[in-house]
């Protein structure tokens, strides 16, 4: 029998929107209106509230060029990218801040990944890019349906890989950075939102999935819900019939990484939870046994 095709719906596609940046709270001291001091001291203000200079594009492209040493062994791949637009990044920031090198080496990064990051860099977006229509660009060097996971996992590892490269907005340490920091970080939560929302646009079997399904909980912290979560709805909503069609692969990935199997478990036991309290049985919530203890 033919793996089922599989189209996961959902996602939120990332923000397009311009980001205001919040300025300090601390504005000029007010003085009477007319004294000397408070025209002085107006004059600074306005001096310390002026804009920065626009950064243009020319302005990245005339910046030094930076090695990117990705992989090791035969696959080992050597890149080429403009130093003030790896800055963007954090990681790529603190690199340049601790060493002088020319040649930063990324031996555990994939290829394919980064140039994913560097294109997003360049242009705001990689490939297949989102239509308008809400589906992908189409893409005559991979089958219409993935059999195998690797255009889940495309997506997948771009997502990895700008956790790696910048870490997320903290709200709650927002006011203790500076707006550069910020602008970095909104950067950093725009690709991968772009590159999870990308994820759902694939029409892939259930061996895809679970080959998604053990990288995502292989690569990710259990406290990423963003992409966790979704995981784990998936498999709880189907699992009684597509664990059939991975031969053998959903009970491995249960007994490989428990915490996936606890996650899809949790989610049929809430939705049942809930089926019940729609039903309104009285016995919801309660604990009872249906046997005696043994003596």
């Amino acid at each position: 029998m033919a793996d089922p095709e599989v189209q996961i719906s959902g996602g939120k596609p990332p923000v397009e929107a311009d980001v205001e940046m919040e300025g300090d709270e601390d504005g000029p001291e007010i003085t009477e209106i007319g004294s000397r001091d408070s025209a002085v001291g107006g004059g600074a203000a306005e001096e310390d509230d002026k804009p920065a200079p626009r950064v243009t594009f020319v302005d990245y492209l005339k910046s030094s060029m930076i090695e990117l040493l990705i992989g090791s062994g035969d696959s080992q791949t050597l890149l080429m990218a403009h130093k003030a637009l790896l800055t963007k990044s954090p990681f790529f920031t603190e690199q340049f801040s601790s060493s002088g090198n020319t040649r930063i080496e990324l031996i555990d990064d994939d290829v394919d990944a980064i140039s994913c990051f560097l294109e997003y860099l360049y242009t705001g977006e990689y490939f297949p890019h989102k239509l308008s229509s809400g589906s992908l660009e189409s893409d005559p060097s991979v089958p219409k349906i993935d059999d195998n996971g690797a255009q889940l996992l495309k997506h997948a590892k771009v997502y990895t890989l700008a956790e790696k490269l910048g870490m997320p907005i903290d709200p709650s340490a927002s006011r203790s950075i500076t707006n550069n920091q910020l602008t970095k970080r909104i950067e950093t939560q725009l690709l991968k939102s772009l590159s999870h929302s990308k994820i759902h646009l694939i029409t892939s079997t259930a061996l895809a999935e679970i080959a998604y399904a053990r990288y995502v909980y292989s690569h990710t912290t259990r406290s990423d819900l963003t992409i966790r979560k979704p995981v784990a709805s998936f498999w709880g909503q189907r699992s009684h019939v597509l664990r059939h069609e991975t031969e053998g692969s959903f009970r491995d990935m249960c007994l490989e990484y428990p915490e996936f199997a606890f996650d899809v478990l949790s989610f049929v036991l809430d939705a049942e939870e809930k089926r019940a309290q729609r039903r309104g049985d009285d016995e919801v919530g309660k604990s009872a046994r249906k046997r005696a203890r043994g003596q």
